[in-house]
């Protein structure tokens, strides 16, 4: 059996028809996963944002930390400069 051009036509037809269907079928699926992908990156941009604050409250603390440190051994240095007392008796 021999296929005329009406025939050719309507398989081509149906066929683009088909990958036009299926094209978009598969960009639901996409914008699907890419929700999905970018729901997941916006958790972690989340946490990342949470452990910088974190590291920023941290690094905070021992700079407060080492200037008391600082204003300690100044004192201890003074205590050790001094000259000891004589005892009585």
């Amino acid at each position: 059996m021999f296929m005329n051009k009406q025939h050719l036509t309507m398989a081509r037809t149906f066929s683009m028809a088909m990958i036009a269907t299926l094209g978009l079928a598969s960009c639901a699926t996409y914008d699907d996963e890419f929700a999905g992908i970018n729901s997941r990156l916006d958790q972690l941009d989340s946490r990342v944002q949470g452990a910088a604050q974190s590291a920023e409250s941290a690094n905070q603390s021992a700079q407060q930390a080492n200037q008391r440190l600082d204003q300690i051994e100044s004192r201890v240095q003074k205590l050790e400069t001094v000259p000891g007392r004589k005892p009585r008796g």
